[in-house]
């Protein structure tokens, strides 16, 4: 089940958002120290009530087993767009569609908020995760290389 994230709910996404990414980190050897602003070591209470609480992003979760097993939340943009953050789920219940149905809730939740065009960004390297991606519409638009992460950043769109 998807729900709104409740402020209540910030330890229990932030457990969950560090150990989705934290999959990634290991595959890809981005590390804490190489990578500190990498999402599983830079997400912590804070970041998430700041989002929640001063940026006002539309954040949700979803529920299984009675926790938090999945997550995601948008960033509303100027001109109708909006960028899709930390769509994640935890490792032990991947591969049974919950990442699709929380994408899936992105796409008609930007819809009802008039967002025309979603972004996101991704470790370029991960081909598994842009191949997903792309299967549900997004268009790679390009790539660029930061010195403070050891892998390349892509960037993906899609019409909402």
């Amino acid at each position: 089940m998807i729900r709104e994230m409740e402020r209540s709910d910030i330890p229990a996404c932030v457990d969950v958002i560090r150990a989705a990414f934290a999959t990634v980190a290991d595959e890809f050897g981005i590390t804490a120290e190489n990578a500190p602003r990498f999402t599983a070591f830079a997400t912590d209470k804070m970041r998430i009530e700041w989002h929640f609480l001063h940026e006002k992003r539309p954040m949700f979760v979803y529920m299984m087993d009675g926790q938090i097993v999945g997550y995601y939340s948008l960033m509303m943009m100027e001109n109708n767009a909006c960028e899709l953050n930390n769509l994640c789920v935890l490792p032990a219940y991947r591969h049974n569609g919950i990442g699709a149905q929380l994408l899936q809730h992105a796409f008609q939740y930007a819809k009802v908020q008039n967002c025309k065009v979603m972004n996101i960004g991704i470790v370029e390297e991960n081909q598994v995760l842009r191949k997903w991606y792309e299967s549900f519409g997004f268009v790679h638009t390009g790539t660029k290389k930061v010195d403070f992460f050891p892998f390349t950043c892509g960037y993906l769109v899609r019409q909402v």
